[in-house]
């Protein structure tokens, strides 16, 4: 989202985290995505590296301000620390031993209700418009609904809920998730966005 919000582009490769492409895995080792390979050779392979890369050539609205932010921080880190953790062990519990998914659901949700918190009474989490922190965290509330949306859309949290369907129906978002065929080696280059 913030490479078309700051009208950057570049080369996308649509691949399947279960059979990686040896040329992904060759540029990044860890075998997540994204992965961006700059022309300095220069290989990003965190989300929040692309963001911070894509708006420090073109910040429209003033993204990284927002970011920088000590609330923004705050919840960034926690997003991407004690949230992500357990939300890997809730949503892919099979892939772990002797774990309780339902103690590391309950554990999402302590970020959850924060979140929910922040929201009040304004749209987002800063204020009426999206942030960088908007986008930095919202994939990760929706997988974390996505592993049960029964569940979840039953909880009393309804600032995420709006605050998530918002994000999730704004045309930014579904630009962002438009789906491309699989990459294969000798493939057309397809440019993003």
């Amino acid at each position: 989202m913030a490479l078309i919000k700051s009208q950057q582009s570049c080369v996308l490769r649509e691949v399947i985290l279960r059979d990686k492409p040896k040329s992904m895995t060759d540029l990044s080792p860890k075998g997540t995505v994204p992965v961006l390979l700059l022309e300095s050779g220069e290989v990003l392979d965190e989300s929040l590296d692309v963001m911070c890369w894509a708006l420090e050539k073109n910040d429209p609205e003033n993204w990284l301000r927002s970011q920088k932010a000590k609330r923004s921080e705050d919840l960034i880190k926690k997003n991407d620390g004690d949230f992500k953790f357990h939300l890997d062990r809730y949503k892919y519990s099979s892939r772990y031993k002797e774990i309780n998914k339902k103690e590391h659901r309950d554990e999402c949700l302590k970020f959850i209700k924060e979140i929910n918190d922040e929201l009040k009474p304004k749209e987002y989490i800063h204020d009426k418009n999206v942030s960088f922190l908007d986008i930095a965290i919202m994939p990760f509330v929706r997988q974390f609904r996505i592993a049960d949306t029964e569940w979840f859309d039953s909880q009393p949290y309804e600032n995420v809920k709006i605050w998530l369907k918002n994000l999730i129906e704004s045309n930014l978002f579904n630009t962002t998730m438009v789906k491309y065929p699989l990459w294969k080696e000798d493939d057309e280059i397809i440019i993003f966005p």
